[in-house]
């Protein structure tokens, strides 16, 4: 009979939705000093069945929160041991992330900021309801590679649209590569925000980013 690994269980707990065990066996595994990385490596690949079982309608929108915040969970246990590495590991790029001003949903933005984590990045994250100056005081402050704008709502779009408007007053918009994001977008949105790229799955979102970094990388 085959045992399940530590990895396993810990993966079927984030995926069964079981925020208690999986929230256990995350710190059963750092106090092991299990390399962090693997737990991340394995939080991504729970988010990816998580990805595939909503889309193929078995997962809804309730239950992507409630994962969401599991992964919220297991990610603050274990960013300070990241941090520690960290150090030693450069962030491969850094992301500043709003919900836009007008709109408050904030699951598809925790999901992309879950994921960007674990795949390395830095990420700033400014929450919701976000107008156009604090985007820019977080450029500014922060000089990230990208800037990511999410919105659920139909007037997300405008509210998009003025802060790419603001960045481009502001004359930082050769400075970042700009992804939108969330239930509102697509290509035509993505052209009349002004924005570089759209994406409505956070693991596209990720792709899209990781790309990005890759050919900034092979200018330097």
């Amino acid at each position: 009979m085959h045992t399940m690994s530590l990895s396993e269980e810990f993966i079927n707990a984030i995926v069964d939705l079981d925020e208690q065990k999986a929230l256990e066996l995350t710190r059963k595994r750092l106090e092991s000093s299990e390399d962090p990385l693997k737990i991340l490596d394995d939080l991504k690949r729970a988010a990816k069945i998580i990805g595939e079982k909503y889309e193929e309608g078995e997962f809804f929108v309730a239950d992507l929160v409630m994962a969401g915040e599991i992964m919220k969970g297991i990610s603050e246990l274990i960013r300070p041991k990241l941090r520690e590495l960290g150090k030693a590991r450069e962030a491969i790029g850094k992301i500043v992330i709003g919900t836009v001003e007008g709109d408050i949903h904030d699951i598809g933005k925790n999901i992309v900021v879950t994921m960007a984590e674990a795949t390395g990045f830095e990420v700033i994250d400014l929450g919701v309801d976000v107008p156009p100056q604090k985007f820019i005081e977080a450029i500014k402050q922060h000089s990230p590679d990208i800037v990511g704008m999410s919105g659920l709502l139909t007037l997300a779009i405008e509210s998009m649209k003025r802060i790419v408007n603001a960045i481009k007053e502001a004359g930082l918009r050769e400075k970042v590569k700009i992804i939108i994001g969330g239930g509102a977008v697509d290509q035509h949105a993505c052209e009349h925000v002004g924005a570089d790229a759209w994406a409505n799955d956070a693991a596209i979102g990720i792709r899209i980013m990781l790309k990005w970094m890759e050919e900034k990388r092979k200018k330097w």
